[in-house]
């Protein structure tokens, strides 16, 4: 992170610096992550409509198959039939991880890249809950209940961002990339 250093206030202590935030308009991590994420999980779920019936699977033996699945619940088929309460959920989740994002100074390379997973998979399973009222799954496990790439982007999210909370993250970006970009927004930050 970078921090400045305290000052002096005329009559007063030493004030707290103001640290600059990272503007997710010029997070070359997050920005991208987020259409890709989503775009590579409506494309799968479009495929898989347009080529399999429900309860279709391909191939149809063996461990890992493709099997088009409907779900009108959360995972593993929880509070199935409630779209509307997983599409306020959903909303409530994508804001507190904006929210999160932007009380984060500087957030870490990774801590970005988890929550432009999580933002990515939240909007591809809430496109899917506001256009038909439940998600496309498809990967299909055999022992594990059929997912899609936007679930998956929501664990590998969380586990990423655990990591970095639990275990904490000094890789950023290098000196003078982030920093010296933003850092003459610095004064927007307070408007």
């Amino acid at each position: 992170m970078v921090d400045t250093p305290q000052r002096d206030t005329p009559g007063g202590p030493a004030v707290a610096p103001v640290r600059p935030r990272l503007l997710w308009y010029r997070d070359w991590v997050l920005l991208p992550t987020i259409p890709a994420v989503l775009a590579m999980d409506q494309l799968s779920k479009h495929l898989i409509r347009i080529n399999l019936t429900p309860g279709q699977s391909w191939p149809t033996d063996g461990l890992l198959r493709l099997t088009h699945a409907t779900n009108s619940g959360s995972a593993f088929g929880l509070f199935t039939g409630q779209t509307p309460i997983l599409i306020v959920a959903s909303l409530v989740a994508i804001a507190f991880l904006v929210y999160f994002y932007r009380t984060r100074a500087l957030p870490s390379l990774w801590l970005r890249f988890a929550i432009g997973l999580h933002l990515g998979g939240a909007f591809g399973n809430l496109i899917d809950r506001l256009r038909a009222g439940e998600v496309v799954d498809f990967i299909d496990l055999g022992w594990w209940p059929i997912f899609n790439l936007a679930d998956s982007s929501i664990v590998v999210g969380m586990i990423l961002l655990i990591g970095v909370l639990v275990l904490g993250d000094d890789r950023r970006e290098p000196p003078g990339q982030t920093e010296s970009r933003d850092l003459s927004d610095a004064g927007s930050l307070n408007r």
